[in-house]
Formats: C-alpha cells, sequence, structure tokens
C-alpha cells in the first residue's frame, strides 16, 4: 500500500521507517514546500498534491497545524485518516476545548478571549493564576502567557494583543485563558482507533517538560486504576472524532483525577519509547490503523526512557557502549531548541533502568540537556 504523510519532519521518517517491513511505501508532503518526498532519503518526486492524493491508498498527517486547504484536498479523497475533524481540533484550541466538552472529558475550566473586555471577564470568572494559550499555531511553549498577579494583566494583555495582531494565519486569532491546575505531574497516554472502533493504548507515561518542550518521557509500569481512568478518557475522545490512527492525550495528574491537558491527533513525542520499550511501535500501530491491518500489542516489553535532543547536532558516542542504549537522529540542520533526536534506554526492571539513566546523564552535558540529570536522580530515589 501507498501511504501519502501530510508533513515531512521526522515523524514522517519514522513512519516510513516502521512500514517498510510491512512492505508499506510512504511518502511525504512538506506543506511548506509543496514538494512530495520521501521522508527519509530526500528525494523529490515530481507530483502535485493532488496526483499524490490520487496516487495513494492512504493519506494521513504527521502534525495538526496542515492549511485548510490542504485538508480539504486530503478530505475530499475519502483516504484522509485520522479525518479533517479531528486534524483541526489539534490545531484549534476552541474547537479542541469543544471536543473535550462534547465528549464528557474532564479539562481546566476555561474561556475563550478575543477582546480586552473579554480578557478581564475571564480574570474575573477563573481567578487568578490563569494560564493563557492562543488558540491557533501554539506549540512546544510558544504563543502561552502565565498570569499570577493582577498587576500584571495590563502588560499580559498588551502582549496578548501585539502577539494576535502580528499573527500570520487565515483563520481569525484567540486566546484560550485556562484555570491554573496545580498538578503533581505531567502523564499523556498513546493509544490507537482503527475503523471498526477497536482501540489499544500503550501504558501511562510521565512527562518532564523545560520551557514547555518535552526534555523526558518515562514509560514505566503504571497504576492500573489510573491507567483504566485515561483508557475510559482516550475511548471518549477517539469515538467522538471516528478516530482512525494513533492519538495521544496529554493529561495533568491531580491526585488520583486527570485532566486532560491537550490532544495531539498524530503520532507523539512522549511515544517515542515504544521503538524500543513495547510490542508494537506507536509508529508502526499507526499504519496499521489507517491501512486496516489488524492493531498490534501496546505491552510495555520492558521499562524505558525517551530523552529528547534539542538544539544538539553531537552526542558523546559512548552512550551507545550503555546496554540497552538506542541513538535516534533525524538528519536536521542545527538549530536552538530544534528537535535533533532521541535516546532510547531500556532495563529489564525499574531499578536497572534508573541505574542506567543515571549513567546516561553523566554522558549528556547539562548546557544541551537541562534538567536531565535531576529527573535522572529522582527516578533512582523512588525505585
Amino acid at each position: 500500500m501507498n501511504v501519502l504523510v501530510m508533513g515531512a519532519g521526522q515523524l514522517a521518517r519514522m513512519m516510513a521507517l516502521a512500514g517498510a517491513p510491512l512492505n508499506l511505501k510512504v511518502t511525504a508532503y512538506d506543506v511548506n514546500s509543496a514538494k512530495v518526498q520521501h521522508p527519509v532519503t530526500g528525494e523529490i518526486y515530481p507530483l502535485t498534491l493532488e496526483q499524490a492524493v490520487a496516487a495513494a491508498d492512504v493519506v494521513s498527517s504527521e502534525f495538526e497545524h496542515i492549511p485548510y486547504p490542504v485538508q480539504a484536498v486530503c478530505e475530499a479523497s475519502g483516504k484522509f485518516r485520522p479525518n479533517s475533524t479531528a486534524i483541526k481540533a489539534g490545531g484549534d484550541r476552541r474547537q479542541e476545548k469543544a471536543l473535550l466538552d462534547q465528549a464528557g472529558v474532564a479539562n481546566a475550566a476555561y474561556r475563550v478571549v478575543q477582546t480586552e473586555s473579554e480578557f478581564y471577564a475571564a480574570l474575573e470568572q477563573l481567578g487568578l493564576p490563569l494560564v493563557l494559550k492562543s488558540a491557533l499555531a501554539g506549540y512546544d511553549g510558544k504563543g502561552q502567557w502565565r498570569l499570577k498577579q493582577q498587576a500584571d494583566a495590563a502588560a499580559v494583555w498588551a502582549d496578548i494583543a501585539a502577539f494576535m495582531a502580528g499573527a500570520e494565519h487565515s483563520l481569525p486569532q484567540a486566546i484560550v485563558a485556562e484555570q491554573f491546575v496545580r498538578f503533581d505531574r505531567e502523564v499523556s497516554l498513546v493509544g490507537a482507533r482503527n475503523a471498526q472502533g477497536e482501540t489499544v493504548v500503550y501504558p501511562l507515561t510521565e512527562n518532564h517538560h523545560v520551557n514547555g518542550v518535552l526534555a523526558v518521557s518515562q514509560a514505566l509500569p503504571s497504576n492500573e486504576a489510573l491507567q483504566a481512568q485515561a483508557k475510559q478518557m482516550f475511548d471518549a475522545v477517539a469515538n467522538q472524532l471516528s478516530y482512525v490512527g494513533v492519538l495521544a492525550l496529554e493529561f495533568f495528574q491531580v491526585g488520583d483525577q486527570l485532566l486532560v491537558n491537550e490532544i495531539a491527533p498524530r503520532v507523539h513525542n512522549s511515544g517515542h519509547w515504544t521503538q524500543q520499550g513495547a510490542d508494537t511501535c506507536q509508529f508502526e500501530n499507526h499504519l496499521r490503523a489507517v491501512c486496516g491491518l489488524p492493531l498490534g500489542s501496546t505491552a510495555l516489553v520492558r521499562p524505558t526512557v525517551m530523552v529528547n535532543i534539542l538544539g544538539e547536532d553531537y552526542v558523546d558516542p559512548a552512550v551507545l557502549s550503555l546496554p540497552s542504549c538506542h541513538l535516534h537522529w533525524y538528519g536536521k540542520g542545527k538549530r536552538p531548541g530544534r528537535k535533533m533526536g532521541h535516546i532510547n534506554l531500556c532495563g529489564d526492571t525499574p531499578a536497572q533502568l534508573a541505574e542506567r539513566f543515571l549513567a546516561l546523564s553523566t554522558l549528556l552535558p547539562e548546557a544541551g540537556f537541562p534538567e536531565v540529570a535531576d529527573v535522572a536522580k529522582t527516578l533512582a530515589s523512588k525505585v
């Protein structure tokens, strides 16, 4: 089968690598250059979007910020999986919040803000502190503000107003104001749903962010009750969307309760650990789902940690001398903060993984991998 992926980044690359053993040919459409290319070799194919969609058996996506006209071409083909409704919800926080409400899934109280009067009304209704997020074009910590005290409100609104005025987007920009959640930790659930409505989910993953960007994900044996709660919420959202493919839900954990923070209608950074730590990786399961193949087992084979490589094009090769350590580069040019690759590290037990993670952290300089050593020490203290 031929699978065309909207977006030509690392996620399309890893889909192509996972699909090759299944004889699935993956090509990618770069929405910025409007070129069709091989996501691993970079070879350019002389095809228009319409020609590439016509030649594909299935059309999918590696990210949610796809221009609406491009989505319209994909949706009209009848081959787009997941559907455009899901992609739009992942790319617009207003639609995302409405989806969560429709699915009956708990999330932070919020108000949609477009004007100064609506901004101050949100402060009054939700209270402080507040987290304010751009409805469009906000990701990896960008387009976000925190308001902790009333005295800062005017300055924060001025910054938001300037951001909205300068935003280049075909749709009206807005801000989603959310009640600040005092959470215990951030976790995510990655799962897959096929066209028949069958779902499988991976174990909950604990995530650590630095400046709004994912730095470390830990996949360890999880609490059964919490896992069941996350699965119920996943099913509610996936069924509401008639979803086909891999979907990720990011949660705040507050005590023994989960609140959905965001959804991602695609394979997800916090699921990269599945390449070495799960029976079937998220990239293969996404392709299985969209191509109508049986879903693979999501069982945790062994405890695993994923460390993002952000803005660095060099890692000490000594990391590969560590047992069960795997390095994944994305073939990108170096740029500050850019996701350049990731490291997966496994252990037979949580204690063994913690020991190996401490050893790995000594080979990763603090300047390039901030707070990774702290996360490793915290994990070691818990096992």
